[in-house]
């Protein structure tokens, strides 16, 4: 069994979870930061990834029964179409003539359930690479005794 295939496909899953923190804690900490016009707001972000291509070894793995994976890619991040929220603040200082302030437009209650999932999500890829490493040190131990 190849230990190291499984370390980099966990290690590529912690990766791409510690980006969506990051992402997430961007997005709630712009939360409550105004723009003079709706143009110029903060936009939300999100990161998009894909499962990785699997390699000519791994596809041919495959074909005899074998199961492989080649971890998670990160393709980028990117804002999102979310439409400014309009807050009536006449007194603030990028109000319009109206009286509107605009905000981005980041849905708290979503943001908190990124976060969960993506710590959660961390949590089972570091106990998977713990698992490899177990059944690696497993492994040594067996083939050690004579």
């Amino acid at each position: 069994m190849d230990y190291h295939a499984a370390f980099q496909i966990s290690a590529s899953g912690m990766a791409v979870e510690k980006l969506r923190l990051d992402v997430t804690a961007a997005n709630i900490a712009n939360m409550n930061s105004a723009a003079a016009s709706a143009d110029q707001v903060y936009r939300p972000l999100r990161v998009l990834a894909q499962a990785a291509p699997l390699s000519f070894g791994q596809q041919f793995g495959q074909l005899y029964g074998a199961v492989a994976g080649g971890g998670v890619d990160v393709l980028g991040v990117a804002p999102e179409a979310a439409a400014p929220r309009m807050v009536h603040e006449p007194g603030h200082p990028y109000a319009d003539a109206k009286g509107m302030v605009a905000y981005p437009g980041v849905n708290h209650t979503q943001e908190m359930v990124n976060m969960s999932t993506a710590l959660r999500a961390y949590e089972a890829n570091v106990a998977a690479m713990n698992a490899a490493k177990t059944m690696a040190a497993r492994a040594l131990e067996i083939g050690g005794q004579q």
